[in-house]
């Protein structure tokens, strides 16, 4: 059984802090140069509590977490940062254009305080194993701020759209929180939910719900952590503490502007590489549809052709190459298809029969691994393989030498992450890539009981 909680959140101030000077995106995609830039846009930006610079001078009483606290406090007792009055649900959509695409869409949403619980519950699911590096940074940061800054993003099916329509009818009466419009262009919008019968319909809308944790696995069990040893601190289990709990998102995956991106796999440092020996050895397992190209000008060309056939390929089970040719006169572009019949008991014996049904695991277990002899092993060391989430970048690097070859995937389904996590199962890493990201520091939730 979902529970969830309307709280009190802390929000940017607008009358002394514009929100696109504010937010960040999520700490796991801030690059360095990301991370100048939102330094440089306002003192008061969330990078410091987000994801702070770290210094060589620094020790145990002034460090990248420490900063973090001092900033976060500084803020409220300033007004900088302002706690909302009522405990609320809040109302999120996000209108973007789908990348590559002319497609705009809009998200819709709400964010809440979600019960945590333990994955064996069967309420809360994993689709993604996490590493131990940054949920030791989460929890560090977490254990110093005691204020969660960054959104769970959580999947749920409801074909009847209870909340959506709960979610819509806020939207035309309740007065528009915050607007801004982020650097890849998505316009995200709140709207503050605190009249008691919308807030108890959409408790009562959820409480039979699954959740998927779409993003923000090592958030998630960084919460965990933490309230276990805030639990082993108080010596018993207080139901309603605040960290009993985690910020969460809530997406319908019955609801309009889901969209999940494709993540592109690219090969380097293969000490032999040899691409007619590995089409001999797809042979029997895939058909091949080459889109030749002789030179620099009819590369951009064959490139849409290329993109377009494997999109169009989609449901039959497709895989787009790139390899790089010594020969420049026999450079093409293919797009592998399952052969019809092909039995993948046989290919992919190592994996379950709902593993068999995704084109990642049909690449790297498939293909990556017997074909090209890249490990499971060597994939997480990323010796010989790197990730691009632009087709043209993973591209690009077998132009420029950078690559022996690219593959190209479709995006998995919404109802296929949902099929494998409910199961109990989980992806390989970078299987998903849910657009666009949720803006850190939109609402924050403390979990200091002070504070609640």
């Amino acid at each position: 059984m979902a529970k969830v909680f309307p709280f009190r959140a802390f929000r940017y101030n607008p009358a002394h802090a514009p929100f696109e000077h504010m937010l960040t995106q999520p700490y796991d995609k801030i690059s360095p140069a990301m991370q100048d830039k939102y330094y440089a846009a306002n003192p008061h930006n969330l990078i410091t509590v987000e994801k702070g610079r770290v210094h060589p001078s620094d020790g145990p009483g002034n460090n990248v977490y420490t900063r973090a606290a001092a900033a976060i406090q500084e803020w409220i007792r300033s007004g900088i940062v302002v706690q909302d009055p009522a405990a609320s649900f809040y109302g999120y959509t996000q209108e973007y254009t789908v990348p590559g695409t002319n497609e705009r869409h809009t998200r819709c949403g709400f964010i809440g305080a979600g019960q945590l619980e333990e994955y064996s519950v069967g309420v809360i699911y994993r689709h993604e194993h996490t590493l131990s590096g940054p949920k030791a940074d989460r929890l560090e940061l977490l254990r110093h701020t005691q204020i969660s800054t960054g959104q769970l993003f959580m999947i749920y099916s409801d074909a009847q759209k209870r909340v959506d329509a709960i979610l819509s009818e806020a939207e035309k009466s309740a007065a528009l929180a915050m607007e801004m419009t982020d650097e890849y262009s998505v316009i995200h919008r709140l709207w503050v939910i605190c009249d008691a019968e919308p807030v108890k319909a959409i408790q009562e809308a959820m409480a039979n719900q699954k959740l998927v944790i779409a993003d923000g696995h090592h958030r998630y069990e960084t919460a965990l952590n933490y309230r276990n040893e805030r639990r082993t601190l108080a010596g018993k289990t207080i139901a309603d503490a605040p960290y009993e709990r985690a910020m969460m998102t809530f997406i319908n995956t019955q609801g309009a502007g889901l969209t999940i991106l494709p993540t592109h796999r690219v090969v380097a440092k293969l000490r032999e590489f040899n691409w007619p020996e590995l089409r001999r050895y797809l042979e029997p397992w895939f058909t091949a549809e080459s889109i030749p190209f002789a030179d620099e000008s009819g590369n951009h060309k064959a490139r849409e052709e290329f993109v377009q056939k494997l999109s169009a390929a989609r449901r039959n089970r497709a895989i787009g190459v790139y390899p790089a040719m010594a020969d420049k006169d026999k450079r093409a572009f293919y797009v592998l298809t399952l052969r019809e019949g092909a039995d993948l008991s046989r290919l992919l014996h190592n994996v379950s029969p709902l593993q068999r049904e995704l084109d990642v695991v049909l690449l790297h277990e498939g293909i990556l691994e017997p074909g090209l002899g890249i490990t499971p092993q060597s994939v997480k060391a990323e010796a010989n393989l790197s990730y691009e989430r632009e087709a043209a970048a993973a591209l690009d690097a077998v132009d420029n030498g950078a690559a022996q070859i690219a593959f190209l995937l479709n995006p998995c389904d919404v109802e296929e992450v949902v099929k494998i996590a409910t199961a109990g199962e989980v992806m390989p890493q970078k299987s998903t890539d849910f657009y666009p990201k949720l803006m850190s520091g939109i609402t924050m939730y403390s979990v200091d009981p002070e504070r609640m």
